[in-house]
Order: structure tokens, then sequence, then C-alpha cells
């Protein structure tokens, strides 16, 4: 429940001042140029801080006939006003130590004056400077909720900055882009807000009175201004303002206004009449201003026009994954009534991924004749004709429930079924998170519990919303059930590329043949990477396991003899062209911060380990490959690889079976059982096992690798499973 309010907090406050925040973006940032572009005008000095109040009072008594006053502007040039020789009185930029005119005052620009006007008031006058304090403050409220939001997602403020491990774009960069500019976002707001109280008076009063009872002495001091220690000792980058005496009667002092504080100083003898510093309001104004324009900094100026475009990012990826997450999450389908459903299909899904797969689901059980009930967990209630439950959930945070799934642990325990209800249970969820699966493994344990539910399947996981795994879970569940599924996965935009073939092997006894690609753009893979080809006249997309040598694609392909894609890329020639997607394997790159990783493949499972073993920079991880085949002329495709691999000190040691040469007929977990001591040992201290291949190779590994651990360690290969030492990639 106090994810669910931080999460509509953070929604309503953005979606309700979405449209003031774009207009105060683009203002604000067009606004943040300005300030830049003031800073690099000519009358602009650059060193303030080595030039003394003495040396330009000086050069200015000397260079015109009578001066009134001068000052630094906001964009550090000194603006000074004068009487020259010739009698003329003017306001000009001066150089503060020669005292010469740099430049004339230009009229204001009357676009930037335009622009300064709607960004402050948005040409409304007081309803708009309220509308735009109020928005500013709203602001300071959706960075606080956005804070939270991370670090509920993140697992803790430990893991604030740690790896943001999202793989879509928009909520991806939500997170880092919110966590680099959570800062001047915050500033730009809480000066905003401030200096709009001070429009409206809402701030304490301040006045600045000097105290004129100060009597100085008669006798002057000092002859040269140059002498008197308070214009010797400070610097231009301390000034606001000095305004000269209005004659030379002792009665007339110089008015000083520093950053801090006001002076009035005796002309004759240098004594301080009076000094009044700043009280602590008037102080924030002046700091306030300078921070929320960026006047006189061009680094401040650059971080302001970035943060403003940073926030009409925050809002398009907002709104987008808002949007996305209410589709997903809407249920449009022609389902049964829940009483009388004979299936149940109950939903925890934080982003709405997970209902997807759950309606694709539901879709192919209506299609198969079925009285379905699809809802949240949240609603869970009593059915009176269910017979069948399944559960589909993933995980939020820490290994939280998602929103509509916080009340299902409460509920189960009180609402009773009517009749007894076969259950299973389907977990969406990462690898790359420590608690992986973690509520879905939760909800499986409620349902064990009661009596009146029996499970039909054992719980499964489902890693990085993987269409292979949920159809071979929808295929396990058809089979027991008896109900023929013909399921349709949603329709997802693709992004074709076009890919251009470098060299095709000769296909081998076991008619095997390495394709080695070359992408025509640039593209973000990694070795673990899918290659999706979908044949022509087809719909079906046939995924195959990239090794990535030297920036072109490396595939293991096994010609089938009734293979549409299989047969048709046996057949492609040197420059021919194919269109492919990219998928993102995350869970299945190498772990570079492993101390020791070893590779476990049969077949052409070792195309994407070819890739990670003849890696450009060389892998400081100590790497092992095992390798299960035919025969020993199988392995001949990939001796050239291999050799490379060792060449470049990436592969420490290899091991390879062969299942149907004589006299040697061994499997690759034999080999893992001679090496036993070397797989403990990189259990042990936290190394990391990758498996490719064959499923049924899997469960043999699986089954031989729990065996070594329940041997050695009295712990089942479960056990570092979850700590993500077990990586698979099977098929």
């Amino acid at each position: 429940m106090t994810l669910s309010i931080w999460r509509y907090s953070h929604f309503l406050l953005a979606a309700s001042t979405a449209l003031f925040l774009v207009v105060a973006s683009i203002s604000g940032g067009i606004l943040a140029l300005k300030s830049m572009s003031d800073v690099v005008q000519p009358q602009v000095t650059s060193n303030l801080a080595y030039i003394t109040l003495g040396q330009t009072v000086q050069a200015l008594k000397n260079e015109y006939k009578d001066v009134f006053e001068f000052e630094i502007t906001n964009a550090n040039a000194v603006k000074a006003s004068v009487i020259t020789k010739a009698g003329k009185s003017k306001t000009i930029y001066i150089n503060p130590i020669s005292g010469k005119k740099i430049a004339a005052i230009e009229k204001p620009s009357a676009f930037f004056n335009w622009m300064t006007n709607f960004h402050r008031s948005l040409f409304l006058k007081s309803i708009g400077r309220f509308f735009v304090g109020l928005v500013s403050l709203l602001l300071c409220l959706i960075a606080i909720t956005g804070v939270v939001l991370v670090l509920k997602r993140q697992g803790g403020i430990l893991k604030f900055f740690s790896k943001v491990k999202e793989t879509n774009i928009n909520e991806r960069y939500h997170v880092i882009f919110g966590r680099w500019f959570l800062v001047p976002i915050c500033i730009i707001a809480l000066t905003g807000v401030y200096l709009s109280a001070e429009k409206f008076s809402l701030l304490p009063q301040t006045t600045t009175s000097h105290n004129y009872d100060f009597e100085p002495s008669n006798t002057p001091k000092y002859n040269d201004v140059l002498e008197i220690p308070l214009l010797k000792n400070t610097t231009l980058d301390q000034l606001r303002k000095l305004t000269f005496p209005f004659s030379e009667d002792a009665e007339d002092y110089f008015e000083i206004a520093l950053t801090n504080k006001e002076i009035l100083l005796h002309q004759h003898t240098g004594e301080i009449i009076s000094e009044v510093r700043y009280p602590f309001v008037q102080m924030a104004s002046i700091l306030s201003l300078k921070l929320h324009t960026g006047a006189g900094n061009f680094l401040w100026s650059t971080v302001l026009l970035i943060a403003s475009l940073s926030i009409l990012f925050f809002i398009y990826s907002g709104l987008s994954m808002s949007l996305k997450r209410i589709k997903k999450s809407r249920i449009t389908l022609g389902t049964f009534d829940k009483d009388e459903s004979e299936i149940i299909l109950l939903v925890g899904s934080e982003t709405g991924n997970t209902f997807v797969f759950a309606k694709d689901f539901c879709k192919a059980l209506v299609k198969a004749g079925k009285k379905v009930f699809l809802s949240s967990l949240n609603e869970y209630s009593t059915y009176k004709n269910a017979k069948q439950l399944v559960v589909f959930t993933s995980t939020y945070g820490k290994g939280d429930a998602p929103n509509n799934a916080r009340n299902f642990e409460t509920i189960i325990n009180t609402v009773k079924p009517v009749n007894p209800i076969q259950f299973s249970v389907v977990g969406f969820g990462s690898k790359l998170y420590p608690n992986y699966c973690h509520f879905a493994i939760k909800a499986d344990a409620l349902l064990h519990k009661l009596s009146q539910f029996k499970p039909l399947l054992p719980l499964v996981k489902i890693n990085e919303q993987s269409q292979t795994d949920f159809d071979s879970w929808v295929s396990q569940w058809s089979n027991i059930t008896k109900v023929d599924l013909r399921l349709k996965p949603s329709k997802e935009k693709r992004k074709f590329q076009k890919f251009q073939v470098v060299e095709r092997t000769s296909i081998n006894l076991d008619k095997t043949f390495l394709l080695t690609l070359k992408p025509k753009q640039k593209l973000n893979i990694q070795s673990g990477d899918l290659l999706s080809i979908i044949p022509e006249n087809d719909t079906k997309e046939r995924l195959y396991s990239i090794g990535k040598i030297n920036n072109n694609l490396t595939l293991s392909i096994k010609k089938h003899d009734k293979g549409v894609c299989s047969s048709t890329l046996s057949q492609l020639k040197q420059n021919d062209m194919i269109t492919a997607t990219i998928k993102q394997n995350s869970s299945f790159h190498f772990p570079n911060d492993a101390k020791e990783v070893i590779m476990i493949a049969n077949g052409t499972g070792i195309g994407p380990f070819l890739g990670m073993i003849n890696a450009e920079k060389p892998n400081k991880t100590k790497t092992y490959l095992f390798w299960g085949g035919r025969t020993k002329t199988s392995f001949k495709l990939y001796t050239n690889l291999i050799d490379s691999a060792f060449y470049k000190k990436n592969l420490s040691g290899l091991f390879v079976s062969f299942s149907k040469e004589e006299n040697q007929r061994r499997y690759v977990q034999n080999s893992l059982v001679e090496k036993a001591d070397l797989v403990c040992r990189v259990l042990k201290n936290g190394g990391t096992l990758m498996i490719c291949g064959s499923l049924a190779m899997k469960n043999d590994v699986l089954a031989t690798l729990n065996n070594l651990t329940e041997t050695r360690f009295n712990l089942p290969i479960s056990s570092f499973e979850k700590y993500n030492q077990i990586l698979t990639d099977c098929y």
C-alpha cells in the first residue's frame, strides 16, 4: 500500500503539472542559453578576483570628469555611470583596470525580455506567478517521490547508485538521468519557490539602515584612494555596487554594496562609518537568483540547460511508461464471470508486462473452449466452479509484491475456496536481481500451506520475460490438463537490421556449420545475445545464440532435414544479405566480475562461448570450457577459434567429450565429474557456471552438479542458482 501511494503520488503530481513543466523547461532552457551567451560577451571581465576596488576607483577618476557609480552585472561585466571630459553623461561597460570604455549598453533583447516575462508569469501577472511558484513546489514533491521509488526499485539507499538493470530504454534512463539531475532539478525547484515567495512578500521583510552616529576624525589620513585599506583589500568579485560621494564634503561617503553587506566609507579618512550585514533572507534571495538563472557562471548555466532538457525527457518517458502500464494492465478480454469459470488466472504485475503473458494464455484458453476469469491477485475471491488456478506474478524491489498483489497474502488466508483447486505458479523476473522471483516463491508457498489447494506443476521461473521458457511451461500445463492450447504471443514492434554474410563454413558430418555475419549498422551486441530470424512465409521466430568476434556475429547452426530456417541459412553465400533482429539476453552475458568461469556446452551450444573466449580485451577471469559432441570430427569446426582463445590467454582449460567415438563414449557431465575439484572450487569461491545447449544436456548437467554440491558442501545446486552462479541458455 505504501509503495502504491508513492507511485500514484508521483504519477498524479507529474500528470497535473506536465503542461506547465514543459512550458517552464523550454523557456528556462532558452534563458539558460542567454546566461551562457552573456558570459562570453567581450565586456565580461574574467579576472575580477585579482582587481581591487581602489584600482577601479582610481582609474575612473583619472579617465572621466565625474563618476556616479559602477556595478558588477550578473554576467560579471563592469558597468559605470560617468560624465565624460566632454561633459556628456553616459552609462557604459568599462575596463576595470584602465577605466576605458569597452562597449556601450545595448538595449535589452525584446525576445529575451518576452521569454523572461513568460517564464516568470506566463503573461498572467500575479496569477501566473502564483502558478509558476506552485509548479516549482510540486516539482520538489515529484523529485522526492521519485527518489523514494528509485530506492524501492534499487533495493535501498545503499544501492541507490548501483547499476540500473532495466533493459527498456525509457525505464532505464528515467532512473539514470533522475539520479544524475536530482540535485540540479531540486535546486531549480527550491529557488523557484523561494523567488516566488519573495515576490508575494511571504518572506520576512528586511531593510538596510545605516548608523550615522559615528564621528570620523577631521584630519585626512589618505591622499590616494589606493591607500585606503578597504578599497585596497577588497576585490571586484566581492562587489555588487559602489556609489561615489556626491561631493568632496566630509558628510558624503562611498556607498559600497558587497555580496554580504553594505558599507559607508569615509572618502578622506578611509574609516568605515557604518557596516550592515544582509540578513539571511536577503542573502538567500541573492543566492537563489544566481542559482536559478546561472547568471555569471557558464558551467552552471550549462547544467541548468541540460537539467531543463532532462525534465522534458522525464515527462516523455514517464508518460510513455504510464500509458504502457495502463494499456498492458487493462483487462479487455471477453472473459467469463468468476463463478461460472473453471479456470482462474490471477496476475501480479508492477509494469504490466506480466499481464501480457497472462492475456496470451487467457486467449488460448478461450479459443480452446474453456471458461476463464482473469483478474489481479488483489481481487482473489471465492469461485464456485473453479478447478484450476494459475498465478502469474512478478516481484518488485527487495522481493516485495507488485502493487496489484499487495493484499494477496492477507486475502488468501481469510477467503476459503468453495471446492478443491489445483494450482500452478509462474514467476517472472530477472536473474540480475538478488531476489529473483521472490514473491512468486512466496505465493507458491502460501498456496502449498492451504489444504484446499493442490499443486499441478512445480513453481516455474521465467527469466527476462523469455517467450521460449513461457512456451515450454504452457506446453507442460497443456499436456497435464489435456487442454490443446495454441498460443499466439502479442505482437511487438520489431526493429529489423540488415546483416551481410562474411563467411559460411562447409557443413560437417553432424550437419553443423558456422555462419559469420557483419551488421550493416553499429549495434550494441554482446556474446550471449540472441539473433531472431523469421523465415519468409512464416510467423514463428528462430533464435540463435550469438558469439561476437571482431564486431562480427558468429553463429553455430545445425541444419535440420525439415528445418526451414536452418536450411535457408545453410545455403547462404558470401556477401548475401539477411534481415534479423537482435534480442538482448543480459542474463547470459559474460560475468566480468567473476574470478573464474566454467562454460559448459554441447553441440552448437558452444556458439556464444566462442565469442566470449575471443573477446578483444583480454579477460582477467580464468575461463574453462567443457564441450560435448559426437565425434572428434565434430570438434574440428571450432579448433581455430579455440586455438585463438588460448593464444590470447582468454582460455585456461579445455575439456572435450565425444559420445559416438569408439572406445570413448563420454558425455560432458562425465568430464565434470572427473574435474569435480575444479568445479567445486569455482562454486565455493563465488565463480560462475554457464550452460548452453540442449535442455536434455542441461538437466543431466544440473543433476550431476547437484550430486557434487550435495556431496562436497551438503547443499543443493539450487543454493548456488539463487546467487546467480548458474547461468543457463538452453533450448
